[in-house]
């Protein structure tokens, strides 16, 4: 097994100078004590000591409930909606006398309801479930045993468990490394799932365990290892491993955490530290939260409302019925006799009349009960899944080449999806594709390459620039005859197939190639079956560089640790020749400098000094002769920039042999100190060499945004979206990242707010941790302060800003003393990206947008560090991208690709809010009418507590006869077509503003229930209440008179739903006018069963109303009286003060919507001043041009 660890040169040898040893430090004295009690016996869980610690297992659990906390949490989550609550005592009530029905008409309605609600919250959380089971049974080799590995579950690893993780596998616990397939006990960790980052991370088990070299060499291996307690930081580790007699300490370099993934190294060894719920990624999520719409929540006040209203009525019903009950008997005297007062129950005895009033109260609180919906809650549910349904279903969310629908993991935030005011995106994985390419260049001030960028694919499918759609199409011929390179996407016959040496400045050409080829830290790896050379490098677009050299000409292929070997195109011969680098320095990027360097000696024996970095330091650094294409070149870099490219200059110079050993000297010196100033001085010492460059040119290189990602930002902005960009990546890419979608355009000013001052990095060299504390506390509060009055002048101009701001400040800036001067200047700026932010602070930003705005907060992301964030926001939305499916698992919805949320949240969001904003104000509608009903009834019978209905009329008012049209709205209508949704994004603020269920429309169908039930009892009492309706002279009995008003009541409810609804299908055809079939049907059918059953009911249409003109006038009559004053207003309403979506409808109905100056004229409302996208770039770039000719 020995034999087989790999030698092949890698990251750590590359950087022997950085990696350095583990050494103590300050932190490690403070192991033992509070916060760092953690111990773990190595290769022995199964030991008495570790027995008696008690670590939890590996199990880890997103689901909401467990078996035992399913019933109390879920009655729970049904009992925190009042208007359940209320149904309960209704229920209970229902048992004794004063019940004006039977029990079982009111415990049967509450038992269906709240049990298809808990049943449906049982299913979503048994898929939460098989998600967890499918991550808790993967496998992993551990030690069982006089070193034999075995496969086990994760769920099953203990605390102090060896587990042997191979190549591509997770990791299933947090893991200390002790030995790896490579000589030097090194790995690569992919960390995507936790910081977003692509790049791979090196780790480095200590040289003591290293020679455990396989899985023999585990038999009779024990050691102790103390350690910090669990906790949420991902980048820091403190302990120490107790081996033999000597200790020896623990640093991050040897921590591998749970759901990093292992790459380039066959195999590692590593002991289990952290199980289950204490790991660090788990550390950094919450618990699943219960999430609640808005919407619900303010159905909970207007239930209050009602309930409210309820109560009065049945005060006012119970007082009159006590004043009219005590006159029944007075001095012996029966006013009203053939009650028989005298002989009569205590709910009706006039000596007693004040207890006869609150027994009658309860009579009437439950007899207006119907003032509630106990149905609406079911009815949104199945409305709810059956929107989810359509959601999953919609082909427009479909990634084909991942076979991956949309999923709405839960129902209960359907409506909430067309209320989005703030969107807290990540970046890596979410916006961009994990990927580089290598697109444009400037060289010897010539630009080459016609690839086109996302952004400007995004301008050219807009109308407003037909130059680059030519350009594009041009490209895409080309494009399609061109077999592709991941990384590599240039385009350009001047300088591909070799053509570059027919070139004027092909000598640049040579050396700008050769810089690319030379100038990096990736490894080269070959194929063994086809040769093919592919690449690893630190980040990926170290390794577009490398690609870009070996397709045009200059392929790397071989490094050591003191060479590079490529072949390279000589433009004597045309041919490629061998040519090996001696490799004698490296002088690698940081974010301070900004540049990375090396310096070779080539076969002709000159020192060369390749360098490339950003154009803010590496112009400065160019020799006054060095300079011939500066001006060129800065041009350039301007455009590449507005085209949302990433660029790096590129240049060089000779170095002399007492030059370059004086440096040497130095730098060696530097590199070997142990203090806390070796990093500065290895910049001070590499400042004196990198200067008096030449100027090559300069790259250009796309950080690959997912498809359609700027139209998508476009749209969303558009629709008065402000998205927020949350990453864990450095603060340059970020900011690129930013250029290229848009959210950032070139005049925007940038708020920067980070915590790297000269005094700060004084302070921290001091070590005063206390100093350095307040000193960047007070630093990011200037920062702030200084953003606020640079935003109060940007507002008087309608100027836009951008706020940046760092990891570190956000610490200080999510303070409690800080927050809200931060969030003030976050709101007012046009966009807001926060870099190098942990998960914690994504969680801590997301809920501080939520809690403060009040407004609705939608969270995306892909990987594990977005999983807090996802829990955080009122919307958590999962991208199922390539790498872990932590995102996904805890996520409300999850879509496969970014630019499917403008679909989700203008099309499904917009239809689903609008859809159950009708609903419940048409619930209540319909609720209020009937029950004013009961109660215009009561007061004319003298509140006695009789019902004007039959009980199962009223059982099955909501049932049969007005439901099914209420819920086929709320899953069918449409007031916009899918298209114009997306065309008129302004429609989205709508939900927003939430126009479409504020109080003003909730009491506007409150007023028009009160007016629905008023008309239908005074013009149905009026008509029969002396008219005779048989022919035998007789007037209408309570059985006919209740039939009639419920039969109108019947007719305007329904044809009142006819009347809202925008979009008709058969569906709502059939449940509309089919409801009101059913009720003659059920009339028929109800009233020819034994007089028993049917009580009041039996034979009363057959015998009285059918046969009865009357009956048929009366209906009619009323029907269009009560829907007249609707009809009115919708009208006036709509020709005189239409809202945004009826302007559209106009407009469609009137034959402009495929007008394109008129679309642009009504789209233009979308935008202001402060609106990002490339629609606002490109109107803004339009507005600048004039002032700058």
């Amino acid at each position: 097994m020995a034999d087989g660890r790999r030698k092949k040169q890698h990251f750590g040898r590359i950087h022997s100078f950085s990696c350095g040893r583990a050494s103590f430090n300050g932190l490690h004295s403070l192991i033992g004590g509070p916060g760092f009690s953690r111990i773990v016996f190595c290769n022995d869980p199964e030991c008495f000591e570790a027995g008696q610690l008690k670590y939890g297992g590996n199990y880890v659990r997103t689901t909401k409930y467990t078996l035992a906390t399913y019933f109390p949490k879920a009655l729970f989550e049904q009992f925190r909606r009042v208007a359940n609550i209320y149904f309960l005592i209704c229920a209970i009530l229902s048992f004794t006398a004063l019940s004006p029905y039977t029990a079982f008409s009111t415990v049967f309605p509450l038992v269906v309801v709240v049990g298809v609600t808990m049943g449906k919250e049982a299913v979503e959380d048994w898929k939460r479930k098989r998600q967890d089971i499918e991550m808790n049974n993967r496998k992993v080799k551990f030690h069982r045993g006089d070193g034999v590995f075995d496969y086990t579950k994760w769920m099953d690893l203990k605390v102090g468990d060896v587990v042997k993780v191979e190549k591509d596998e997770f990791f299933p616990a947090d893991l200390i490394l002790l030995s790896s397939s490579y000589d030097d006990a090194i790995c690569y960790v992919e960390t995507t799932n936790l910081d977003g980052e692509t790049n791979l991370k090196l780790k480095q088990a200590l040289d003591v365990t290293a020679k455990l070299l396989d899985d023999s060499s585990f038999e009779n291996f024990r050691a102790i290892i103390k350690c910090e307690d669990p906790n949420a930081n991902l980048y820091s580790f403190v302990g120490n491993m107790l081996l033999g007699e000597h200790q020896f300490p623990l640093t991050p370099q040897q921590l591998l955490l749970r759901d990093s993934k292992l790459r380039n190294t066959d195999y590692v060894y590593g002991v289990v530290i952290f199980t289950g719920h204490d790991t660090k990624v788990i550390q950094n999520s919450t618990a699943p939260p219960s999430k609640r719409s808005k919407i619900e929540k303010r159905m909970d006040k207007l239930v209050y409302l009602l309930f409210f209203a309820l109560v009065l009525l049945s005060f006012i019903g119970s007082i009159f019925f006590g004043i009219t009950t005590s006159e029944d008997l007075e001095n012996g005297v029966m006013k009203r006799w053939y009650l028989r007062p005298d002989d009569t129950t205590i709910y009706f005895d006039p000596e007693r009349a004040p207890v006869a009033a609150i027994f009658h109260f309860l009579t009437a609180l439950m007899l207006y009960g119907y003032l509630i919906p106990i149905s609406l809650y079911v009815s949104i549910e199945i409305v709810k899944v059956l929107q989810s349904v359509f959601i999953n279903r919609d082909l427009n969310m479909y990634y084909v080449e991942g076979d991956k629908p949309a999923r709405a993991r839960t129902s209960n935030l359907n409506e909430e999806l067309g209320q989005v005011d703030t969107i807290l995106s990540d970046k890596t994985g979410t916006l961009t594709c994990n990927s580089m390419e290598f697109i444009k260049c400037t060289i010897a001030g010539t630009a080459y390459g016609h690839g086109i960028t996302e952004v400007e694919r995004a301008l050219a499918r807009g109308k407003e620039a037909p130059l680059v759609q030519e350009v594009v199409e041009d490209v895409e011929e080309i494009d399609e005859t061109k077999p592709s390179v991941k990384g590599y996407n240039f385009i350009d016959e001047r300088i591909t197939n070799g053509n570059w040496v027919k070139e004027p400045r092909a000598d640049v050409i040579q050396e700008f190639l050769r810089l690319l080829a030379v100038c990096h830290t990736a490894i080269p790896e070959a194929d063994d079956e086809t040769g093919k050379i592919s690449y690893e490098a630190e980040s990926p677009d170290e390794a577009a560089f490398v690609i870009a050299a070996r397709e045009l000409g200059f392929e790397f292929y071989e490094r050591t640790q003191t060479s590079i070997s490529m072949n390279e195109l000589d433009p004597m011969s045309g041919r490629k020749v061998a040519r090996i680098y001696k490799l004698m320095n490296i002088i690698e990027f940081s974010s301070s400098r900004k540049r990375m360097s090396v310096i070779v000696r080539n076969e002709e024996g000159k020192l060369l000094l390749l360098s490339k970095g950003a154009d803010s330091v590496m112009f400065e650094r160019l020799a006054q002769d060095g300079r011939e294409f500066e001006v060129q070149t800065r041009l350039h870099i301007n455009e590449y920039a507005d085209a949302g490219l990433r660029t790096l200059v590129l240049a060089y110079r000779e170095l002399s042999e007492e030059e370059y050993s004086e440096f040497n000297e130095e730098f060696s010196r530097a590199k070997n100190l142990v203090s806390a100033d070796r990093e500065e001085m290895i910049e001070e010492v590499a400042e004196m060499i990198e200067k008096d460059l030449i100027l090559l040119g300069a790259t250009a290189v796309e950080d690959k945004l997912q498809n359609g990602v700027p139209e998508c930002i476009d749209k969303l902005a558009q629709a008065g979206i402000k998205l927020w960009v949350l990453t864990g990546d450095k603060m340059e890419t970020a900011i690129n990242i930013g250029f290229a979608c848009s959210l950032l355009r070139q005049g925007m000013k940038q708020i920067i707010i980070n915590s790297e001052t000269s005094a700060i990095r004084a302070l921290e060299k001091a070590g005063d941790k206390s100093a350095v504390d307040v000193a960047a506390k007070a630093n990011v509060i200037q920062q702030i302060s200084e953003g606020k009055a640079l935003l109060s002048v940007a507002s008087e101009d309608s100027e836009a800003l951008a706020l940046i701001i760092d990891g570190k400040s956000l610490i200080y800036a999510l303070e409690d003393d800080v927050k809200d001067m931060f969030l003030e200047l976050a709101i007012g700026c046009a966009s807001v990206i926060c870099c190098r932010s942990s998960p914690k602070q994504k969680a801590l930003v997301t809920r501080l947008v939520k809690v403060k705005t009040g407004s609705t907060t939608l969270a995306i992301g892909d990987g594990a560090n977005d999983v807090g964030m996802l829990q955080e926001a009122d919307i958590g939305v999962g991208i199922s991208g390539v790498e872990g499916m932590q995102a996904v698992m805890s996520s409300d919805i999850a879509i496969a690709q970014f630019r499917f949320l403008d679909r989700l949240l203008l099309v499904h969001g917009h239809w689903c809010y609008r859809r159950i904003s009708t609903m419940i104000c048409y619930f209540f509608y319909k609720n209020i009418a009937f029950g004013f009903t009961l109660f215009f009834f009561e007061a004319y019978a003298s509140f006695s507590g009789q019902t004007a209905y039959n009980d199962w009329y009223m059982s099955f008012y909501n049932v049969f006869f007005t439901s099914l049209p209420v819920i086929a709205q709320g899953v069918f209508d449409q007031d916009i077509a899918a298209r114009f949704c997306l065309k008129f994004p302004l429609l989205y603020q709508e939900g927003v503003q939430n126009v479409l269920f504020s109080w003003t429309r909730i009491l506007g169908w409150a007023f028009n229930g009160v007016l629905s039930s008023t008309l239908i009892f005074f013009f149905c009492a009026r008509a029969m209440e002396h008219q005779a309706f048989r022919k035998g002279g007789e007037v209408v009995g309570m059985e006919i008179f209740g039939t009639l008003m419920y039969t109108c009541l019947i007719w305007v409810v329904n044809c009142q739903m006819a009347l809202s609804i925008n979009y008709f299908t058969l569906i709502q055809h059939i449940v509309i006018w089919g409801g009101i079939a059913l009720w003659y049907i059920f009339l028929l059918v109800y009233g020819a069963m034994d007089p028993d059953i049917s009580t009041t009911a039996y034979q009363v249409f057959i015998e009285a109303c059918a046969p009865a003109l009357s009956f048929w006038l009366v209906t009619l009559f009323v029907t269009v009286a009560t829907l007249l004053p609707y009809f009115s207003y919708a009208a006036i309403q709509m020709r005189f003060f239409p809202m945004y979506h009826q302007m559209i409808q106009w407009m469609k109905n009137d034959g402009h919507s495929e007008d394109p100056e008129y679309c642009q004229m009504v789209r233009q409302r979308s935008l202001r001043s402060t609106t990002v996208g490339y629609t606002a770039r490109f109107s803004r770039s339009k507005l600048e041009l004039p002032e700058q000719v």
